[in-house]
């Protein structure tokens, strides 16, 4: 008997353990807290053109001679603003909210582009459809257009991925 009371007490210690962390834990993600706090910089877009998986080509950098400060910002109502979208003079506005998976986001922001058109200013949404490729506490890598997990290994796809940096905050 005296061998079987160690037994019991691990016994239970596990099975409390097991108790205490079988609980779901949706609603602890840190990504909306990353998204929202500061101001994203956009550093570089990158176009890639791929067949399948095989890319073609080399990825094309836009904006390379943009002196406007591009900036994306989420606020914690789910409004997102973005200044200067495609190197054109605008701050628009959208709404923005993240998949449950927490891997893609989407919003209704519309904006002017230019990119492809031969300088014909069209009206786009970038965003509809984001995947958040990378998000740590200074850098966030979105990636657009043909994203979705299953494709076609004879379909032409274009990916845009977009690079942020966080903004420092101005101090006085």
């Amino acid at each position: 008997m005296k061998n079987k009371t160690p037994l019991v007490f691990v016994l239970g210690l596990v099975i409390i353990n097991l108790l205490s962390n079988s609980c779901k834990k949706d609603a602890n993600s840190n990504i909306p807290r990353l998204l929202t706090t500061g101001t994203w910089l956009l550093a570089n877009v990158q176009v890639t053109n791929f067949v399948g998986d095989a890319q073609i080509g080399t990825a094309d950098t836009l904006y390379v001679g943009c002196d406007s400060t591009q900036t994306f910002t989420f606020n914690t109502n789910n409004t997102c603003t973005f200044v200067n979208f495609a190197c054109l003079a605008q701050n628009t506005t959208g709404t923005w909210t993240l998949t449950p998976n927490r891997l893609f986001f989407t919003s209704d922001m519309t904006c002017k582009d230019t990119t492809g058109n031969k300088g014909v200013i069209k009206q786009t949404q970038p965003f509809t459809n984001a995947q958040i490729y990378t998000l740590g506490i200074y850098s966030l890598v979105l990636q657009t257009g043909d994203v979705e997990p299953n494709y076609s290994s004879t379909k032409r796809r274009r990916i845009v991925r977009y690079g942020f940096i966080k903004q420092k905050a101005l101090t006085q």
